[in-house]
């Protein structure tokens, strides 16, 4: 006997919708959450379990510069934040708001009781039917192009409107925001000092819709090699450093498949060169597994957490405790505080259990060379040593027992942030400093602005057909007019890469 109609209408129905989220490359969450429902709703508006509310200031930025992806911006600001704070940029998943996650993420709590900003970009049905970031669209996720320019805007007007340490900036999301996390990475390493890929995808896996199935089932054969070839070939000449990445994955996550993490692990362990061999592994609360990839310095470069069990979604665990975070609902899940153990890879939380220095006082430099930064600071009661930072990196190998630091190794006439934390007798690290800049002295990069006419006359760029690139890196710079303006920077003699987001890069 055959199947009633009215049984088949639904089965038919939910079959062809999985189809065109495929098709279309829409990361949604229809996969199973650990101990979920089997179907997740299309928008956060009930909860479960809810974490205790944050304090500070949430709202709409109106005007935040140019927006050529049409996006919205919108900020969470704790109270009494000083300027020097990071900055955190929080991208939401399909079929979400940016409310949504300000909501259900955990970051606003987070940037209370460590103080930073949060930034949460929100698309919206205009740009993409389900209100996906278009991870899979090379025309609006590559470097100076559509939501890529439009959240790189918002990380500017947010440095000045709230003082941002501009060597602190970080970057994380949700599946298809996951997928333009990974993406801006790949596009901007000059503007994001770590970033964190929660069940999304490998930067630049997809050019097109039409490819963007191929990564979500994951498996695409390609070597570590190649995966950060990608990376390095969204940015041309650019050589480092590079940010620091935090990649989460569910286990039963049927919707961007758990290959897609082991293909991040790759992509930038290959960028950092230092292979897919782990430093160290542990155990999480929540099922969840840690593999840390530490750089020649013995820091965490790259790190993979794999929850057990876990569907698609964000991983939270709400609760008090100070490793506790975020707020239960469709696409946020009982396992684990993610944004509390992204945020303590970062630098930017400290140690649940232990920890909690103070931040050295007076940072300063005492002097530079060509390629040297002398640092001096205060002591902190407690500290047995002290761990230095360059734009978000530790720089010392071993203990810095006193309160000076000289570090080598640098490029003439370039400007590097610097931050010191104490570090407790548990090997902990206390709060950053406040970053101080300083340059090394000597010639600086070479940097012009001008419009693309210009530009060529010049020789820095060429013309081909009615198009503008510039020379040496063959960047695509747009028409060849007087009405479309770039920032080329001279990286070597003859080699010039746009440089909009900053010169130097």
């Amino acid at each position: 006997m055959s199947e009633p109609a009215c049984r088949r209408v639904p089965a038919l129905l939910l079959a062809v919708l999985s189809a065109l989220v495929l098709v279309l490359g829409l990361v949604t969450g229809a996969a199973p959450a650990r101990a979920a429902t089997s179907t997740a709703t299309a928008t956060v508006t009930t909860t479960s379990t809810t974490a205790a509310a944050a304090s500070g200031t949430f709202h709409q930025v109106g005007d935040f510069g140019p927006n050529p992806g049409n996006l919205t911006m919108y900020s969470y600001l704790p109270a009494g934040l000083p300027a020097g704070a990071p900055l955190v940029v929080a991208l939401h998943g399909c079929t979400q708001t940016a409310t949504d996650y300000e909501h259900g993420s955990g970051w606003p709590e987070l940037a209370d009781t460590y103080r930073f900003a949060v930034v949460l970009p929100q698309t919206d049905a205009g740009n993409n039917p389900l209100s996906c970031f278009s991870w899979f669209d090379s025309g609006k996720d590559t470097r100076g192009h559509g939501e890529a320019a439009s959240v790189v805007q918002m990380v500017s007007r947010a440095e000045t409107l709230y003082g941002s340490d501009p060597h602190r900036v970080f970057v994380t999301g949700l599946s298809a925001g996951g997928g333009l996390t990974a993406d801006l990475l790949a596009d901007y390493p000059d503007v994001f000092a770590g970033g964190a890929v929660d069940s999304g995808l490998p930067a630049q896996c997809a050019t097109t819709q039409s490819a963007a199935a191929g990564c979500q089932s994951g498996g695409s054969g390609l070597t570590p090699a190649q995966w950060g070839d990608k990376v390095r070939g969204s940015d041309p000449g650019y050589g480092g450093p590079w940010p620091r990445v935090a990649i989460w994955q569910g286990t039963a996550d049927y919707t961007v498949r758990p290959v897609n993490g082991t293909e991040l692990r790759d992509q930038w362990t290959d960028v950092w060169g230092i292979g897919q061999t782990p430093s160290s592994t542990r155990n999480l609360p929540g099922g969840t597994t840690l593999t840390t990839y530490d750089d020649g310095t013995g820091t965490p470069a790259v790190e993979l957490y794999s929850v057990a069990g876990m569907g698609h979604g964000l991983a939270v665990d709400p609760g008090s405790g100070p490793d506790q975070c975020g707020t239960t609902g469709a696409y946020f899940l009982a396992a684990v505080c993610s944004s509390y153990y992204t945020a303590r890879f970062w630098g930017l939380a400290a140690p649940a259990s232990g920890g909690g220095l103070p931040a050295p006082g007076g940072l300063a430099v005492t002097g530079s060379t060509a390629v040297s930064v002398s640092l001096s600071w205060n002591a902190v009661d407690g500290a047995v040593s002290y761990d230095v930072y360059r734009d978000g990196t530790k720089v010392n190998t071993g203990a810095v027992t006193g309160t000076s630091y000289t570090d080598s190794g640098l490029s003439a006439g370039t400007a590097y942030g610097y931050a010191v934390a104490a570090v407790d007798s548990t090997g902990s690290d206390g709060t950053r400093s406040a970053t101080v800049d300083a340059a090394t002295t000597g010639a600086a990069p070479r940097c012009y602005t001008a419009d693309n006419y210009q530009q060529t006359v010049a020789g820095r760029a060429h013309r081909s057909g009615g198009s503008t690139y510039a020379n040496g890196s063959g960047q695509d710079m747009g028409l060849w007019n007087v009405f479309t303006t770039h920032t080329l920077e001279e990286t070597s003699p003859g080699y010039y890469v746009i440089a909009d987001a900053g010169c130097p890069r």
